[in-house]
């Protein structure tokens, strides 16, 4: 079962990756994914994944503080939204379709009030406000 986990994480991890230079993949549910299942396959694994930058640069504040910044959160609801909207369209059934839509809903309040909206972050003593250079 180890084997399986650390496959689909190192899976995760390389899709979570080409999302940060893709802008049509996103990379914090793939990097969550891959953090989940490093966790259960190995904790050498786990601890080298929680060393690298990836990890630091888009999981550690949520991870340690339930927090991101609003851009991430708009490109994770951005993303999955869509994905839920195709599912709700294509389905004929109503009882999936209610599903889907609660499904909706409950992500919405999932990230509008449980998860704390960030504006700025901070990296070694310098303050990066969204996508602007280092204030000192």
């Amino acid at each position: 079962m180890k084997f399986i986990y650390l496959t689909i994480g190192f899976f995760a991890f390389v899709l979570g990756c080409a999302g940060i230079v893709l802008p049509v993949l996103p990379t914090t549910p793939f990097l969550l994914l891959a953090a989940v299942c490093f966790t259960r396959g190995s904790r050498r694994v786990d601890q080298w994944f929680r060393q690298t930058k990836v990890y630091k640069n888009h999981l550690e504040g949520f991870v340690k503080n339930r927090e991101m910044e609003g851009k991430t959160k708009v490109v994770i609801l951005t993303f999955a939204s869509i994905f839920l909207l195709i599912a709700f369209f294509m389905m004929e059934n109503v009882y999936g379709r209610t599903f889907i839509l609660c499904l909706i809903l409950l992500k919405y309040y999932y990230f509008t009030c449980r998860i704390k909206t960030v504006k700025k972050r901070e990296k070694k003593g310098m303050i990066y406000h969204d996508d602007q250079q280092a204030i000192n």
